[in-house]
Formats: C-alpha cells, structure tokens, sequence
C-alpha cells in the first residue's frame, strides 16, 4: 500500500492562500472537476473518481479522522470505463455519497497542495505529503508542518473529517 500524511483545512484566505502556494509550486497548477462516489464499505472507505475526460480510479483508503497530520494508506486503481465500474459497485456494495469539487492542484515537493471548492461545502486547502519508500510519518508530518506555515493555514481551521462526512 502507498501511504501520504494528509491535512484538510477550511480555506481562510483563499486569493491568499493560492498566491502563497504558486511562489512555492514546482509548476503550474492543474485545474480538475472531480465527482467522487463513495460506496458502502465496512471499513475504510472506497470510492470511485471520475474525471471529465472519460477515465477514471478507484481509491480505497483507511485514514484516522483527525485535526492534524494524518497518515493515509491506500490502493489507487485506474479505470478507462469507470462507468460500467460505477454500475457494478452500485450494485455489490450501494452509495454512501457522492461529493463534487473543483480542485486546483500544485506540487510543491514531494506535496500535492490542493485548493478544493466543494459542492454544499465551501473551499478547502489540503496537503498530501506523498511518502517515499521507507519514508517516515514523522518526516512526513514535519513536511506538512511547515508548509502549514508557509500557506498561512491556522491549526484552528483544520478539519479532522472527509469531505463524504461532512455532507452525512
């Protein structure tokens, strides 16, 4: 399993906050609407992203709900119809939720900063520390750390839930 430390925030400052995070980038940002279907699982969650371009991946992850750094574990699979793949898990499994966002996503080091507008939400900043093989979680939550410092973020604004729980 892949593994990242993971924060969520509510955006304070987003015009801000997003100017902070293009003097860090290593490129331009990539724009993405992404519509995640959540299906019911026993434990964990699992979810299926679509993108606008017809392709798709399906994610489960096990994550503590927490308002600090996080380590998530994870299993990411690609799907060029992820329609049909939609159908079938509808059908095994049942629909949890299904959250719809605009994401801004920039990469500032081994780090996916993300700037998300979501659907009955608001917007949101998250950092994905991608941890490297034999990386640390303490090395990863130190990185997480310090880009909270430098994208202003308050620990005050952090979110302990998925975004799936906040709309429950």
């Amino acid at each position: 399993m892949a593994s990242n430390v993971e924060i969520k925030s509510r955006c304070r400052d987003c015009a801000r906050q997003t100017s902070l995070a293009e003097e860090l980038a290593d490129d331009i940002p990539q724009q993405l609407q992404q519509e995640d279907t959540f299906f019911c699982v026993p434990t964990g969650r699992l979810k299926l992203r679509e993108f606008t371009d017809g392709s798709g991946e399906l994610i489960q992850y096990e994550r503590a709900d927490a308002g600090e750094p996080t380590e998530s574990q994870y299993v990411l699979a690609p799907t060029d119809d992820p329609l049909a793949m939609k159908a079938a898990l509808t059908n095994a499994l049942g629909v949890r939720a299904v959250v719809r966002k605009q994401r801004t996503v920039y990469l500032v080091g081994q780090t996916r900063v993300h700037f998300d507008c979501v659907e009955n939400l608001g917007e949101f900043i998250e950092l994905e520390v991608v941890l490297a093989p034999g990386q640390s979680f303490a090395e990863g939550a130190e990185i997480a750390a310090d880009l909270m410092k430098q994208l202003e973020i308050d620990e005050r604004d952090l979110v302990e839930s998925a975004y799936v729980d906040l709309l429950e």
